[in-house]
């Protein structure tokens, strides 16, 4: 047996699986307009190129970086600890030490938003802060103290066991009364545009991006591009509308990339031509196939110039000239995810006026046709002569 299973192995080798190509897709935005929309494409086109078996695909985030902030890392340990410690002295019913303790967990919070991923720690020190304001008799100031609580968690629940029924009760005061529903405007910018917003732990879009409607009170925000270190700020709403904007701080890895996009651009944009400056970037990145793109804003929508190409060779095995209508109705995803799915798939070089998927279409063509990842459906079925319904899909006679 074990000399059969030794004869074996040279054969089992030669039929092992070939790795897996290592793919991306990158956009270079031609003007600022469209940096906010290059980044969302980009997220789009690679989750298109993750239905195909046979490539790794690395994202942007992998390629370039998108590291913490270490100082609100730092802020936010400290933080931690100072809660720790106004929590024993609250439970020790210390509350001059706990105050103070609590006082500092806050002003450490306040520098610690780049690193919070949720309303924890803030949440809790915040409850805790309002407790002790309470217990000393600053009824309104723990009014205050718990309705940036609210805005911050709304379902954020109170400890029974911790505080007593007063204070809960006037959580409840506070969260019932016309106060908390009164709403704000926020508008949030970054340079460079394009970076996900994260308002309170949840995406709310890209910068810029603006917000009518969010509940007054304090609100954690927090920012992230690929290339660049990820940002957190804590943001007061108001009834008057407020803006945040920042610089995005790049990565080595970003920068040493932009130094070379002007000549990709050029060679994206010249359809039939060998590209040694994709060429050089993806061997840089670590790449073994790479779709890049132009993204240039119009007065209506945007126009992509898309080239595929195989990095060793500096090959262009497809492209696409689109001019793109926005995301008016949801339909962006679809129609980059359908490109992807022709290039891949060897459609060669095609210029289409509209991107509307919409266009010349009764919406149900692709049910039984082409679907992700180029595999084909009818392909996989076996028709039956008696069968009446064979190739009727139902919406012939509409």
């Amino acid at each position: 047996m074990k000399a059969l299973l030794l004869a074996l192995l040279p054969t089992l080798a030669l039929a092992a699986p070939p790795p897996a190509r290592r793919v991306s897709s990158l956009l270079v935005p031609m003007d600022p307009a469209s940096e906010s929309a290059g980044v969302r494409m980009e997220t789009y086109m690679n989750d298109a190129l993750g239905n195909f078996d046979g490539f790794a695909v690395r994202k942007p985030e992998e390629l370039f970086g998108m590291p913490e902030d270490t100082a609100s890392k730092a802020s936010l340990d400290r933080a931690r600890k100072s809660f720790s410690e106004s929590v024993a002295a609250f439970d020790k019913k210390e509350y001059e030490e706990a105050e103070k303790k609590v006082r500092g967990t806050l002003k450490e919070l306040e520098s610690a938003a780049g690193a919070m991923r949720g309303c924890s720690p803030l949440c809790e020190a915040l409850a805790l802060y309002g407790a002790v304001l309470h217990l000393r008799g600053d009824v309104e100031e723990a009014k205050l103290v718990l309705m940036d609580l609210i805005a911050l968690n709304p379902t954020y629940e109170l400890s029974p066991k911790r505080f007593n029924r007063e204070y809960l009760a006037l959580r409840v005061q506070v969260a019932t009364g016309r106060t908390a529903q009164l709403r704000g405007g926020a508008t949030l910018k970054s340079r460079p545009s394009g970076a996900r917003v994260y308002v309170d732990g949840e995406l709310v879009g890209y910068t810029p991006v603006t917000l009518p409607a969010l509940a007054i009170g304090k609100h954690l925000v927090r920012m992230e591009r690929p290339g660049f270190r990820q940002h957190g700020q804590l943001l007061e709403v108001t009834t008057d509308d407020v803006e945040m904007s920042t610089d995005l701080v790049p990565t080595a890895a970003y920068k040493a990339y932009d130094v070379q996009l002007d000549r990709v651009a050029g060679e994206v944009m010249r359809a039939g031509q060998k590209s040694s400056g994709v060429t050089a970037m993806g061997q840089s990145l670590g790449l073994d196939r790479v779709m890049v793109g132009t993204l240039k804003a119009l007065e209506e929508g945007a126009e992509l110039h898309l080239g595929y190409y195989d990095v060793k060779s500096g090959q262009r095995l497809g492209g696409r000239r689109v001019a793109l209508q926005g995301d008016e109705f949801g339909q962006l995803k679809a129609e980059m995810e359908r490109m992807v799915n022709q290039l891949v798939n060897g459609s060669g070089e095609k210029v289409t006026r509209s991107s509307d998927p919409l266009d010349n279409r009764g919406g149900t063509e692709d049910w039984s046709a082409e679907d992700r990842g180029g595999r084909t459906k009818a392909s996989e079925k076996k028709k039956k002569a008696d069968d009446p319904l064979d190739g009727v899909s139902g919406t012939e006679d509409w």
